[in-house]
């Protein structure tokens, strides 16, 4: 009887053998596709790697091109993630072909203004490098020659001569050539008050205006300083420093004390701006953000022949007491749209400072989204409470006897 049940009955092990190598095929095939993919992956990132070598003419440029123990070298390196390998006056780019391709684009145009008599410092070849991927991405501004090399927008004073290292002061910088109005908003660090002061101290110098008009609002930011000695010139400064040193900076520092008694260079408060007619001149406000609906209409309507105003602030650091509009926010939502006037909007990815900058902007700005969304939740959930919005009213409960 034992061995009838072992003929009708299948053997549990004759099926196992199946089983295993159904797993083992499995298996086999998944590892054979894995490294299928590796190889084709491997192969693909393979096909986007290259390598460029650069030769270039003047070797006396060479030492300021790849900068001190080629530091410029060393942070494109960094930034693009390639390899730049410096050899007598040529430089071979190795590594993916965008990055190479930038890389490439970034040291041509350092290149170009070294044989213009520039000089090179660590922030333009971050800045090479940002407009560089501007090109790259083919972003709708007017950073490119027909033959594909960049074009930086310039302004040259007597002692300097200041290039645009973001797209967006690119962008700012061709806007103050072509309008009249100029509005240049945005966070701290993106160089709009110093690129609108150099900008103005070219016109001066050159002749085309007779004038250079400051002016700031007097708002402490958070704390008050009380009053201040001295003349209007000296109640007024410590609002102004910050022109000041960009001022000094871009004329010589004769020049400006002299533009400053005979009243070329001009610093004016805001109050003090009523019944005037600014006519040849360059205007610059700064902190506008401060500014009552009241003083900006006052200020934009001083605009005279021959005289051009740049306006600039942060939208997001208002001091103006809680409750009054600023002047800023209301004259771009109505002005932008009209002929002669341009905006042009910084964001943190336009911070020139310390890098550290750009992360503490980024930092506050998602947290101010952030309790801005939690506002706007609390009062929709005091809404629903109140039966408005189409909720119905929570029942009221008992009074307590």
């Amino acid at each position: 009887m034992p061995g009838k049940m072992n003929e009708t009955m299948p053997a549990p092990s004759r099926r196992k053998p199946v089983e295993n190598r159904r797993r083992h095929l499995t298996r086999d095939s998944q590892s054979s596709s894995r490294k299928s993919t590796d190889q084709s992956s491997s192969a693909a990132s393979a096909s986007d790697m290259t390598h460029i070598v650069l030769a270039f003419e003047d070797n006396r440029l060479i030492g300021d091109l790849f900068g001190q123990f080629d530091q410029n070298l060393a942070l494109i390196e960094q930034r693009l993630g390639i390899d730049a390998i410096a050899r007598g006056n040529q430089v071979t780019l190795k590594g993916s072909r965008a990055g190479c391709a930038q890389a490439r684009t970034a040291l041509e145009a350092m290149y170009q203004r070294l044989l213009q008599g520039q000089e090179i410092h660590p922030g333009d070849v971050d800045g090479a490098l940002r407009m560089a991927a501007a090109a790259e991405a083919q972003l709708p501004l007017p950073t490119l020659e027909p033959k594909s090399r960049l074009a930086f927008a310039q302004i040259a004073t007597r002692r300097k001569t200041i290039v645009a290292r973001t797209p967006t002061q690119d962008a700012y910088i061709r806007a103050m050539d072509r309008a009249d109005l100029i509005f240049g908003t945005g966070p701290a660090g993106t160089g709009k008050t110093f690129l609108a002061v150099a900008y103005a101290a070219a016109l001066l110098e050159r002749g085309d205006v007779a004038r250079l008009i400051l002016s700031r609002p007097a708002v402490e930011a958070g704390e008050r300083l009380g009053f201040l000695p001295g003349e209007m010139k000296d109640k007024v400064d410590p609002y102004l420093r910050p022109i000041y040193d960009a001022l000094y900076e871009m004329m010589p520092a004769e020049k400006v004390d002299r533009g400053l008694q005979s009243g070329m260079i001009e610093v004016a408060p805001l109050a003090f701006m009523r019944g005037r007619t600014l006519s040849n001149a360059v205007v610059l406000l700064d902190e506008a953000q401060n500014t009552t609906s009241m003083q900006m209409k006052m200020f934009l309507t001083r605009l005279g022949e021959g005289s051009k105003m740049i306006v600039t602030g942060d939208p997001s650091q208002i001091d103006l007491p809680a409750g009054q509009k600023s002047g800023l926010r209301e004259a771009l939502g109505l002005l932008t749209d009209i002929e002669a006037v341009a905006h042009i909007r910084f964001n943190e990815t336009d911070v020139v400072r310390h890098e550290l900058v750009g992360r503490i902007v980024t930092a506050y700005d998602n947290a101010s989204r952030e309790e801005s969304v939690a506002r706007e939740r609390r009062f929709n959930e005091r809404n629903r409470d109140n039966g408005q919005d189409g909720a119905p009213p929570r029942p009221r409960e008992a009074a307590a006897s």
